[in-house]
C-alpha cells in the first residue's frame, strides 16, 4: 500500500497529511492563521511565510504521530509548488524535498489547483471527463477536467476571484475575517430581493468572448454604492460599518450572495450550451471544488440549476473545499501511480495556470 505525506503552505493554512492508495486519510494535522491576519483584514504573506515555519515541523511530527508511522515508511513527498504566496510556497516545497532527499524517495512538486480540482476523487468515485467550477479566493475558473494533468480552461474571472469579492463585501459589512462564511451565516436572515445589484458581463454584454467568462468587480462595487446611499455617505469606509443597521447588513448579504450565484449559474449555462454543445467529451459530473463550495447556498443552487442536464453535482466534504494537505497527498498520489515525479530542482511558482 502506498503511502504519500502532503504538505500546504501556499497561502494562510500549514497543513500536514498522509493519504494510502486506497484512499484513506491516514492522519491531517492543521494549524490555521486566520487569528494572526484578522487585525490586518487579509492574509500578510511575509507574515504567513514567518508562520509557517515556526510550525511546520512539528505538524509533520503529529501528521506521523496520528499515522502511527515512520518517515522512513512513506513512499513519496509531496507539497504545493505554486500558485500561491511565493514565500509559503518555499517554506512546504523545501520542506519535502529534504525529506525526499535524505530518505531517497520520490519527490512530488503539486499544482495548488489541480489538488483542488482531484480532491473530489479522494471522496467519491468520479471518473473523467468532468466540468470543474473552481472557485476560491484567488481563482474562479470553469474546467474541462480530461485527465491527470491534462485540462481545458473554458472560462475564468477577468478580475476578482469570487472567494476575494465575498472577503471585500464583508469587510464593507464590518464582518469578520474570513468573509464567505460570515457573509453566508447572516444572508440566511436576510431577504435576497431586496437589491438588485448588477450582473456585469451579463446585464453589459461585452462580446462572445466573454461568454464564459466572470467579472465580480462591478459587483462589489454595486454593493460599496448601496452601502453609501444606506449610510448617507459618499465615501464608504470600513469603519463606516456601524452605521448600518443589522437588518440592512442581512439584506445585503443575501443580495449579494443571490447575484453572484446567478452570474454563476449563467456562466455554467453558457458552456454547456455552447462552448460544450457539439463536444465529442461530454461532462458527466459537475464538481465544484475550491474554498466557495463549502457554501451550502452556491452548491444548493447549482444543484437545482443541474436537474434538468442530468449531471452529478458533486462536492468535497466542506473540510476537503478549504486549503487543506489531504488534498496535496492525494494529488501526490494521482501523480506517484502514473509516475509522475519531479525533480529536486524543481523551482517553486507565484502562478502555475491549470
Amino acid at each position: 500500500m502506498v503511502k504519500v505525506l502532503g504538505i500546504e503552505t501556499s497561502c494562510d493554512e500549514t497543513a500536514v497529511a498522509i493519504v494510502d492508495s486506497q484512499k484513506n486519510i491516514l492522519s491531517h494535522a492543521l494549524n490555521s492563521q486566520v487569528d494572526i491576519h484578522k487585525k490586518y483584514g487579509g492574509v500578510v504573506p511575509e507574515v504567513a511565510a514567518r508562520a509557517h515555519v515556526e510550525v511546520l515541523d512539528n505538524l509533520i511530527l503529529q501528521a506521523l504521530q496520528e499515522a502511527k508511522l515512520q518517515l522512513s515508511e512513506i513512499d513519496a513527498f509531496a507539497a504545493t509548488c505554486g500558485p500561491g504566496l511565493i514565500g509559503g510556497v518555499i517554506v512546504g516545497m523545501m520542506a519535502a524535498k529534504t525529506l525526499s532527499s535524505v530518505y531517497k524517495k520520490p519527490f512530488i512538486a503539486v499544482n495548488h489547483l489541480e489538488a483542488h480540482a482531484l480532491t473530489v476523487r479522494l471522496t467519491n468515485e468520479v471518473k473523467f471527463p468532468y466540468l470543474l467550477l473552481l472557485v476560491s479566493g484567488g481563482h474562479c475558473q470553469i474546467l474541462l477536467a480530461k485527465d491527470i494533468g491534462f485540462y481545458e480552461k473554458i472560462g475564468e474571472t477577468i478580475d476578482d476571484a469570487l472567494g476575494e469579492a465575498f472577503d471585500k463585501v464583508a469587510q464593507m459589512l464590518g464582518l469578520p475575517y474570513p468573509g464567505g462564511p460570515e457573509i453566508e451565516k447572516i444572508a440566511k436572515l436576510g431577504d435576497e430581493n431586496s437589491f438588485k445589484f448588477s450582473k456585469p458581463l451579463i446585464d453589459n454584454f461585452v462580446g462572445k468572448d466573454h461568454l464564459f467568462n466572470f467579472s465580480f468587480s462591478g459587483l462589489k462595487t454595486a454593493v460599496r454604492r448601496q452601502i453609501e446611499k444606506v449610510i448617507d455617505d459618499e465615501f464608504c469606509h470600513f469603519t463606516s460599518s456601524d452605521k448600518i443597521p443589522y437588518k440592512i447588513k442581512c439584506d445585503i448579504a443575501a443580495s449579494f450572495q443571490k447575484v453572484a450565484t446567478d452570474i454563476i449559474i449563467n456562466r455554467l449555462e453558457n458552456v454547456l450550451n455552447m462552448a460544450l454543445k457539439d463536444s465529442q467529451e461530454k461532462p458527466r459530473s459537475l464538481v465544484i471544488a475550491g474554498g466557495v463550495a463549502a457554501n451550502r447556498y452556491i452548491f444548493s443552487k447549482i444543484q437545482n440549476w443541474a436537474e434538468p442536464y442530468k449531471m452529478d453535482v458533486i462536492a468535497p466534504p466542506i473540510k476537503l473545499c478549504t486549503d487543506n494537505a489531504a488534498m496535496i497527498a492525494w494529488t501526490g498520489y494521482e501523480k506517484f501511480k502514473l509516475g509522475l515525479v519531479d525533480d529536486l530542482n524543481f523551482k517553486p511558482r507565484a502562478t502555475w495556470p491549470l
